[in-house]
């Protein structure tokens, strides 16, 4: 049963992964290159947002995903503790 256990949370956890990679992929690459001349059009603070993603945005975002998966695998530890304490391994 433990090794259900532990199955399930590392696949929460390689999902949080994946969703947080993602974004970060989509806002420095997709957002900071390749949609970069389109996104130049809106101005964001005096600059072009294309170029502002590209040099402070991606940095940002990158930063808010840190924190948001320290908070995302709080959470997930707790869940998970809490759920193999329930008798199965209590000392």
């Amino acid at each position: 049963m433990l090794d259900k256990h532990a199955r399930a949370y590392w696949k929460a956890n390689v999902r949080l992964l994946s969703i947080l990679l993602s974004i970060w992929f989509f806002i420095s690459y997709v957002c900071g290159i390749l949609l970069a001349d389109l996104l130049d059009n809106i101005r964001f603070g005096g600059f072009k947002l294309g170029f502002w993603i590209a040099q402070q945005g991606s940095i940002y975002v990158f930063v808010i995903l840190i924190f948001v998966y320290i908070l995302m695998m709080d959470r997930l530890d707790r869940k998970y503790r809490r759920d193999s304490h329930n008798g199965e391994d209590a000392q």
